[in-house]
């Protein structure tokens, strides 16, 4: 699939895309020399005098992976969604070293725009799991999504 339309969801629908991504110790640590210089996501030591007691990656980090797996998906709006912003986001328990990461995602709610009339806006929750199927980050997200053009209608 190349893509859908706003017209292509629907609300409660639930997608869970193939896509993976592996957390090495060397990405978490780089990321958070970049982005998140706090100790317990820099080094062993600094992860173990931390409540964590090891090294766990951002929550920045885990959102940006998230992001790449949503892009990536096989589910993903026809030109890409463009956000407006979050109503929730959560971080329930922190991602490892050697974690593998993938993402769930429903629609919660959609409407025409009003403003676009080429674009729907959509809400989505996303929970982002573990190899265990443990939640690490759920968020609520608010998106425009492209509707289908006139020509194009099935």
């Amino acid at each position: 699939m190349s893509g859908r339309y706003y017209e292509d969801f629907t609300v409660g629908e639930i997608t869970r895309p193939r896509g993976r991504v592996r957390m090495e110790k060397e990405a978490i640590i780089a990321f958070a020399r970049t982005y998140d210089p706090q100790p317990f996501h820099l080094d062993d030591e600094g992860g173990r005098k931390s409540i964590f007691g090891r090294l766990v990656a951002s929550g920045w980090h885990t959102a940006a992976v998230t992001m790449s797996l949503v892009a990536a998906s096989e589910y993903r709006a026809v030109t890409g969604t463009i956000g407006m912003g979050f109503d929730g986001m959560r971080w329930p328990i922190p991602v490892y070293p050697g974690d593998e990461l993938r993402i769930e995602t429903e629609v919660l709610d959609m409407r025409p725009s009003k403003s676009r009339p080429d674009r729907g806006v959509m809400r989505f929750r996303t929970c982002t799991l573990n190899q265990n199927g443990e939640i690490v980050q759920e968020l609520i997200a608010n998106a425009m999504v492209p509707r289908r053009p006139a020509a194009t209608e099935r």
